[in-house]
């Protein structure tokens, strides 16, 4: 799918009134602060033209302030400011956006336009091989699981 049919699509599960509200320009700039890196394009459409987060699997993305929470996880920015990861195991600007839960996190990479996906779990942080469009794809027809992403952590 292309960013604009991303959109779409998720404007269709907007409509329904399960999503929060979009984002405001100020919030969406507040977090690129935090994080010290500009959101990709399409999540930041995402956050302002259709939901502050909400979408993707399950009870969905965290948003930026004021949008969709997570557990105790209030938005991306909140989660990215205490730095990236003090251990080193995550690099900077690779931004947790979904929690799986059982400590299976996935993130954006904030460095790549194209929001490349990689994933988090038990200390190991490696790339998950698609970009945000084609995990927000996967996740909405169900074909991206906690189970693939655990498939394509490479073995040492």
């Amino acid at each position: 799918m292309t960013d604009d049919e991303v959109v779409e699509a998720l404007r269709v599960v907007a409509s329904a009134g399960t999503l929060p509200p979009p984002a405001t320009p100020e919030a969406v700039t507040s977090a690129e602060e935090v994080i010290g890196f500009s959101l990709p394009p399409l999540l930041r459409r995402l956050y302002v033209e259709v939901a502050n987060g909400g979408f993707g699997p399950r009870q969905g993305i965290l948003g930026v302030r004021g949008g969709a929470a997570q557990g105790n996880f209030a938005d991306i920015a909140d989660l990215y400011q205490d730095g990236p990861d003090p251990s080193g195991r995550i690099p900077a600007g690779l931004v947790l956006i979904y929690d799986w839960g059982c400590t299976i996190w996935s993130l954006v990479d904030f460095r790549d336009p194209a929001g490349d996906m990689w994933c988090n779990h038990e200390g190991a942080c490696w790339p998950q091989g698609v970009n945000l469009a084609e995990w927000l794809t996967g996740t909405l027809a169900g074909t991206l699981t906690v189970e693939t992403l655990l498939e394509s952590q490479p073995t040492s």
